[in-house]
This record gives structure tokens, C-alpha cells and sequence, in this order.
């Protein structure tokens, strides 16, 4: 009777031939040299990507590989670590370049009629200790409500309400000195490294925007960006207008934030006050159109609906085309949980943290 279990070898050899096909179709060799990864003489840099891409996913490493002996490449470790430590690739731009390559095989898949959307949220990327990372630092756990070690990882998604793909992302740490714990490197100000350590400490709201510019940049196009309360202040909501996207999000209940309605400067807690509510089955309890900022206003759409949680409390939603239906508000919205479905694969696919170490999955 044959054995049910693949071996590691076979599993290896099927995981090395999706990424090879994946790497001829998609063209990333044509990308790493869009994106100054190319090298002038030696081991082609597609060859030790692929390779750190099949042990990414095969959770091996080039150290126990050679412990073991079963290390078969060409290439020597410090061609390898060189390659990983190198300052001068944008892996911002590839990334944006291969989802966009991506995303034109995808779209024929689906109608014209179908709404596109970026996805716009940060996560969690802890570490046990950050003394000998760079830029490693306390950040806020906004979930647990408590500071720990290690980024947060910002994330642009685009979906077309069925398919989510990344687009790019930023590692983001402190911009104050007091709460950095790792080293912290110079470089010079021109050069692709300091830019990108630069943006790492920038307030997150700013990095959603430089995310945005640069998927445009590189030919992704949407109708709406999506995104939770912790981005969702006016100015946010200006600065998406003002880049030809109207925004979805939710929005936080608190009275620092005013709204104009009917020419009054109403939080929206007190816009739920004084509106009358839907009765009966409707999706949403009220709709109230208002003019969202101070000197430069826009119009926009606020929509409560029931929290599914507490049926005696509410949320409210934002949507800065005041010409979108109710329910089509609340149904672009939903597709915002396709990116919290994204980093919890990727956490147990990549083993970033403890609770998925117990479940080995195979790509």
C-alpha cells in the first residue's frame, strides 16, 4: 500500500516548479531590473530570489541546509546575504509592479460593472526583542490596547470584491527617539534606504498616502479606498479625494470630530441624535448628507447601521460620493475584511507568530 505522505523532496520539487512558472509568466526578471536588482557578473539575482522564496515557503533556511548537507546551489552564503542586505533595490516599486502585472490577468475575470476598491490597514508585527534589529521599537497594539516590540506593517491591497492582492507595504516604527530600541543607521538622504527608513517613521496616515501615489504611479486604478477609525480623520478623507479616489470607511465616535449639517458643526454622535431612524428590517437606521472639513469642505454621506455585536449599539460609516446608495456603501465596506483574511494566511503560511507555529500548512 503506498504511503499517503508527500515527501519533502517531491513537495520541494512541486513548490519550485509553481514559483518557476509563476516567475516566466509574470516576467520578474524583467521587474528586479526595473528596480536596481540586477547584478553585473555572477549568479543571476533570479535564480537566489527563487531560491529564498521556495525556503520562505518550505520554512527551511540556508544555514541548516548546509548543516545537513543538503544545500545544492551554485552560489556561496555571502552571495546570498549580500543580496538580502542590499540597499539599492526598491522592493516598494517590484512589489507594486508585479501586483499590478498581476491584477490585468485577474480583471478580464469579472464584469465592467464590478467595483474596485484599495484596501488601506496595518497590523501587528511583533518581536521578543529588538535590540539588534534596526528600528526596532514600542508600538501600539491597537487590538490589545497595550504597547509591545517590534513595527507595524502597513498595507495596500486592491480587490475587486472577490480577489484580494497586496499592492505594497511599509514597516512602520516610533518617530520617537525615546521609544526606539534597536540601532538606528545613517544613509545618505538620496538614497533608496534612507527614503525608505524615512517613511517607516512617518505617522501612518502619511504613509497610506505615499502607498496610494505610488500604486498609481505604476498604472493600478480603483473607485474607492477602504479603511477602519484609525485612519478615518477629515483630513485623511480630503487627502484620498484629492487624489481622484473617493474613500469608505468607518468612522469613530467621539466629539473632537465635527461634521457640518445643515449648517451646524455636529459630531456624529449627536447627528444620530437628532436624525430620525428607519424603522423595521431596514440595513441601515439613518443617512445624512454633510460637509466634511474646514477650509477646503467636501460632501459627503454618513450611514449608521446596527452593530452585529450589540444590537442596542450602532456604527457609522463615511462615503465621500454622496451619490452612492446606502446599501452600496455598506457592501463596498464589506469587502474590507478581505485584507484581515490576508494577514492572518499570511502569518501561519509565513510562521510570523506564535499562534499558527502549532499548524504546518503547505502551499
Amino acid at each position: 500500500m503506498p504511503s499517503s505522505i508527500v515527501s519533502q523532496d517531491q513537495c520541494g520539487e512541486e513548490l519550485f516548479n509553481a514559483i518557476h512558472s509563476f516567475f516566466h509568466r509574470f516576467k520578474i526578471g524583467r521587474f528586479l531590473r526595473k528596480c536596481n536588482a540586477g547584478k553585473e557578473k555572477g549568479v543571476p539575482v533570479l535564480q537566489i530570489f527563487r531560491y529564498k522564496l521556495c525556503n520562505l515557503f518550505a520554512d527551511r533556511s540556508m544555514y541548516m541546509q548546509q548543516r545537513t548537507g543538503t544545500y545544492r546551489e551554485s552560489f556561496s552564503k555571502n552571495t546570498f546575504y549580500r543580496f538580502l542586505n542590499g540597499t539599492k533595490t526598491n522592493w516598494l516599486r517590484f512589489t507594486t509592479l508585479v501586483s499590478g502585472e498581476v491584477v490585468k490577468a485577474v480583471e478580464p475575470l469579472t464584469g465592467d460593472d464590478r467595483v474596485n476598491a484599495f484596501i488601506v490597514d496595518d497590523n501587528l508585527f511583533e518581536r521578543t526583542s529588538c535590540r539588534k534589529i534596526e528600528l526596532g521599537s514600542r508600538v501600539f497594539d491597537h487590538t490589545a490596547m497595550r504597547c509591545t516590540k517590534g513595527y507595524r506593517l502597513m498595507t495596500l491591497g486592491w480587490t475587486d470584491g472577490n480577489t484580494f492582492l497586496p499592492v505594497n507595504g511599509s514597516l512602520l516604527t516610533s518617530s520617537k527617539e525615546s521609544n526606539l530600541i534597536g540601532p538606528k543607521h545613517h544613509y545618505d538622504g538620496r538614497s533608496i534606504a534612507a527614503r525608505r527608513r524615512k517613511m517607516a517613521q512617518m505617522k501612518g496616515t502619511d504613509v497610506m498616502i505615499e502607498l496610494i501615489r505610488e500604486a498609481q504611479k505604476a498604472g493600478h486604478s480603483a473607485d474607492y479606498v477602504l479603511f477602519d477609525t484609525w485612519f478615518s480623520n477629515p483630513a485623511q478623507l480630503i487627502a484620498v479625494k484629492n487624489l481622484g479616489l473617493d474613500a469608505v470607511a468607518m468612522i469613530k465616535k467621539n466629539s473632537d470630530t465635527q461634521y457640518e449639517y445643515n449648517g451646524r458643526s455636529l459630531s456624529v454622535s449627536k447627528i444620530f441624535g437628532i436624525c430620525r431612524k428607519r424603522r423595521g428590517r431596514s440595513k441601515y437606521l439613518l443617512s445624512a448628507n454633510v460637509m466634511v472639513g474646514r477650509d477646503k469642505k467636501i460632501p459627503a454621506k454618513i450611514v449608521c447601521v446596527r452593530n452585529r455585536n450589540n444590537m442596542k449599539d450602532w456604527v457609522a460609516f463615511i462615503c465621500t460620493n454622496p451619490e452612492l446608495s446606502e446599501e452600496e456603501v455598506i457592501r463596498i465596506y464589506g469587502k474590507r475584511w478581505q485584507i484581515e483574511v490576508f494577514f492572518k494566511t499570511c502569518k501561519s503560511y509565513l510562521r510570523l507568530v506564535s499562534e499558527c507555529t502549532a499548524f504546518r500548512t503547505t502551499p
